[in-house]
């Protein structure tokens, strides 16, 4: 092979050559201790062997442990019922009306705003369903008893925001983050007759901006 230099390595074949030339006490000793590293190298080979296709069939159960569950999740996403942009409330569907504007509710990540003329501690109770951090405000009519109930809400829950309707108002809005619904009924009566939730293709602060 053109060495210069002899090479400083034996095979398991050339250790067991050497061993027949040389016969002194240390190159006997030291011809045992590499044939034991010789004979330990093809364990140890083995041994990770077997650690690599532990590894392995772990890292397989866990891929079809991942797609099994993935798996369920879309199955139980594609049955639970999904918030549709349009709904419509047949009279006296009141709980499908109000079960869908919660889950409104439950769906904000940072802001929540009515505007509704007639509220009461109903919509108040509503509000308590979104998720911690969600800043609520309610634009409404001047009533006593609503301002009481407001001022008894806020001493145990987050803190709900009062705006004073600068004039009346016809339709009810209701404002999820950067969405707008356009409600055919205020919150407290909704499902009691035939009404709607729409999504508006206006941003909630054109209708906002109109509030002043």
């Amino acid at each position: 092979m053109g060495l210069r230099r002899p090479p400083y390595a034996f095979t398991r074949n050339g250790v067991a050559m050497l061993s027949s030339v040389l016969r002194s006490q240390t190159a006997v000793g030291v011809n045992i201790k590499i044939m034991r590293a010789f004979t330990a190298i093809p364990q140890l080979v083995n041994n990770n062997a077997q650690m690599i296709q532990r590894i392995f069939n772990i890292e397989q159960h866990q891929q079809d442990t991942d797609e099994k569950i993935d798996a369920i999740i879309e199955k139980i996403e594609n049955f639970s019922p999904k918030l549709l942009p349009e709904q419509i409330f047949q009279t006296g569907c009141v709980w499908d009306a109000w079960s869908y504007i919660s889950d409104l509710v439950r769906s904000a990540q940072q802001r929540i705003v009515l505007i509704d003329n007639f509220v009461d501690d109903r919509v108040l109770s509503l509000l308590t369903k979104r998720a911690d951090g969600v800043i609520a405000t309610i634009h409404t009519r001047y009533s006593e008893q609503f301002l009481t109930d407001l001022k008894k809400h806020n001493e145990q829950y987050p803190e709900i925001t009062f705006v004073q309707l600068p004039h009346r108002n016809h339709d009810r809005f209701l404002i999820v983050d950067n969405k707008a619904y356009l409600l055919g009924a205020s919150v407290k009566d909704i499902g009691t007759g035939l009404c709607a939730v729409t999504e508006l293709t206006a941003s909630p602060e054109t209708i906002l901006e109109m509030l002043k």
